[in-house]
């Protein structure tokens, strides 16, 4: 994560046999290339790179995202294992295309389709038996490095982590899920060896993730287990704070779309929302108590009602 605002995230997916180039794509490798290539001295294969399905993270690229991350991925790199390394680079990616998967559906409910890549590298003699390996199907996995703006809700539309709905629990049947949206960039693609995946799988971060890090010390651990019950606890709170403000705003304000309201709820951070628990707690107050609700002519007092403790 870079901040608030973007997100860095890697994908699986799979590698091609390879072909010869013909002459329009032999075209666009020597736009990439700083001398002219004939077809005899490079090889070419075809990467599914990342598709519009809910992974195994309980996220997705939607079309737009594919769409942008493609033009961002022509040139990029193909490297090993995610290793930044000059020494590591063993092809360039030239064109990319979102296919669609005629007759599929995503679980999201929209058309399947995945961005297409393809890549070219040198026929030298140091790079033989890496053409052997894609050829006889050895190497077969890629994994993607990008980054994106938002992780929106699927539920609500906000903001995942800004709003109180959690990846993969079903809210009133609907299952939620993060849209990766607003692609900022494309890092590189690595062959890594993981096992073949049907369809892309997530896997969060350029760098180790905090748990990685902390696997091996037992105090790092149990301190990051503590911050993690930590944060669950002020998710919880968060979400039970902005049902009140929904339900306040609803009694005190009953014009307004609770929808709207619920909306603009899961956007505000605990600071706003408890301003507005007190603004409208306050107008609650005034409305209902501030004075008799029943009284005989003349006497100024109120009728004296049973059970009053459950007048709203």
């Amino acid at each position: 994560m870079e901040g608030r605002d973007s997100m860095k995230i890697m994908k699986q997916a799979n590698a091609g046999g390879g072909r010869q180039a013909d002459g329009e794509e032999l075209g666009l490798i020597n736009q990439l290339a700083r001398k002219e290539l004939t077809a005899e001295e490079v090889y070419t294969f075809e990467l599914r790179l990342c598709d519009n399905e809910i992974d195994r993270e309980w996220e997705r690229f939607p079309r737009e995202t594919l769409e942008s991350l493609g033009e961002m991925f022509v040139g990029k790199s193909g490297i090993f294992d995610h290793n930044w390394s000059a020494a590591g680079q063993s092809a360039r990616i030239y064109k990319t295309q979102v296919v669609e998967e005629e007759g599929k559906t995503t679980k999201a409910g929209d058309p399947a389709c995945y961005l297409k890549g393809w890549a070219y590298m040198l026929r030298t003699e140091g790079n033989k038996d890496l053409i052997a390996e894609i050829e006889g199907g050895i190497k077969r996995e890629v994994s993607v490095g990008c980054a994106v703006e938002k992780e929106i809700c699927s539920i609500c539309g906000g903001e995942l982590g800004s709003c109180r709905h959690v990846k993969g629990r079903t809210y009133n049947g609907k299952l939620c899920w993060g849209e990766l949206t607003k692609a900022k960039d494309a890092y590189e693609w690595s062959f890594v060896a993981v096992p073949a995946q049907p369809k892309a799988g997530v896997i969060k971060g350029m760098s180790p993730t905090l748990k990685e890090m902390a696997r091996g010390s037992g105090a790092a651990m149990a301190e990051l287990l503590e911050l993690e019950k930590a944060a669950e606890t002020g998710r919880r709170y968060l979400g039970q704070l902005r049902d009140e403000v929904v339900r306040l705003t609803a009694v005190n304000q009953p014009e307004l779309d609770v929808t709207v309201v619920r909306s603009i709820a899961g956007k505000l951070e605990e600071d706003e929302l408890e301003a507005l628990k007190a603004v409208f707690a306050r107008q609650g107050r005034e409305r209902w108590n501030g004075g008799a609700q029943l009284t005989y002519p003349g006497t100024g007092k109120a009728e004296k009602v049973e059970d009053g403790a459950f007048l709203v």
